[in-house]
């Protein structure tokens, strides 16, 4: 076996069986938003997301109530304090040619409440129905780019 080839070899397997070690860094964006029905507004810093929330739920109001940028690396989780004992764990565990893979956990005192994958494409955004607060619901804003 020549060097080259044993070079494909070796990068394929570090690729096949360390997939963390290729993983770039990815720029991601969470937002942590209220939804109710006790009023009529929509907050202005949501004017990107505000159709796409009319569309997927039924509530009257939104309002931003945390905007986090976060840097994601491989396999690394980064946690995101939600609200009153509540957390988020973010972790990059996928990346692919278009989109990227992200596991989403929302713990309440250490209890998971919600354990979720969702792919993404650079730029796009999704919306993710979370736990009741207060008198409506948390809606989560998870966008990336890449």
């Amino acid at each position: 076996m020549n060097w080259r080839t044993f070079a494909l070899l070796s990068s394929l397997m570090l690729f096949l069986f360390f997939p963390s070690m290729v993983f770039a860094q990815v720029q991601t964006r969470v937002r942590i938003i209220e939804a109710s029905n006790v009023g009529s507004t929509t907050d202005p810093a949501l004017r990107d997301v505000h159709d796409q929330l009319g569309s997927l739920f039924n509530f009257s109001v939104y309002r931003l109530l945390k905007d986090v940028n976060l840097n994601l690396v491989g396999n690394r989780t980064v946690e995101v304090p939600v609200h009153k004992g509540r957390t988020m764990e973010v972790t990059l565990v996928g990346e692919y040619r278009t989109m990227v893979e992200l596991r989403i956990k929302i713990t309440r005192e250490g209890s998971p409440i919600l354990n979720t994958q969702v792919r993404l494409s650079s730029g796009r955004t999704i919306l993710i129905g979370g736990p009741r607060h207060g008198g409506g619901v948390l809606i989560f804003a998870v966008s990336a780019r890449f």
